[in-house]
């Protein structure tokens, strides 16, 4: 059976705007070891700094896209009901098709917004990688689907290399300027993200709102 997200609405009573972020997590076999311990660690980070704001648990909902292979690790959930997944790592990167789904979930997501009369926040797509691209033409497909996105303001799209990461390729996937995480700093990472998410879900969901840099635990 088919589901028709055109007529899905949303029933949780909730009346507040809603701010999306899509987390794209390299699970691929290079992140085997401590990186992906301290990658699971630092959603449990995020997972407690989003605790601390109870607007933005109303606020914001939080979507996980892995990939090797691709998997909706988890749908959209408010951040209150947030329980981060024990991610494993193995295979390849087939980081293009995980960005398709990405940018399917997030219209999904939108269309149910509007059928339940519900304001949003722009959509953001948060990815995380330290390899390249292994779905041949897809990632360049998924990169000119995500230029336009971005550049009609459909989405606000991150990207950060960990070490071994290819800072080239990841700088044509869309407009903002990937950054390189120092060492293994995902708590300091997710601990950011958090607050520019609290940010967000603090002002209108028309403003720009400027983020914090990210110099404690991000290179350019």
């Amino acid at each position: 059976m088919t589901l028709n997200f055109e007529q899905i609405q949303l029933h949780d009573g909730n009346p507040e705007p809603r701010c999306p972020c899509v987390l794209l997590l390299d699970t691929s076999g290079s992140m085997t070891g401590v990186p992906i311990q301290q990658l699971n660690q630092g959603l449990v980070a995020f997972q407690n700094a989003l605790a601390e704001d109870e607007l933005a648990l109303l606020r914001v909902e939080l979507a996980i896209v892995t990939f090797g292979p691709v998997q909706l690790a988890q749908d959209f959930i408010g951040a209150s009901q947030f329980n981060p997944p024990q991610l494993r790592a193995g295979g390849d990167t087939p980081m293009g098709g995980a960005i398709q789904l990405a940018l399917d979930k997030v219209e999904e997501r939108k269309q149910i917004y509007r059928n339940s009369g519900l304001s949003y926040y722009r959509p953001w797509l948060f990815l995380i990688t330290d390899g390249q691209p292994t779905d041949g033409s897809i990632w360049q497909n998924a990169a000119a689907r995500l230029q336009q996105a971005e550049s009609q303001k459909k989405v606000a799209f991150f990207s950060v290399g960990v070490e071994g990461a290819n800072m080239e390729i990841l700088s044509q996937l869309a407009l903002r300027q990937p950054l390189h995480l120092q060492a293994l700093k995902f708590r300091e990472l997710f601990t950011w993200l958090s607050t520019s998410l609290t940010s967000v879900s603090h002002s209108m969901p028309t403003d720009e709102v400027p983020l914090q840099s990210p110099i404690s635990w991000a290179q350019v």
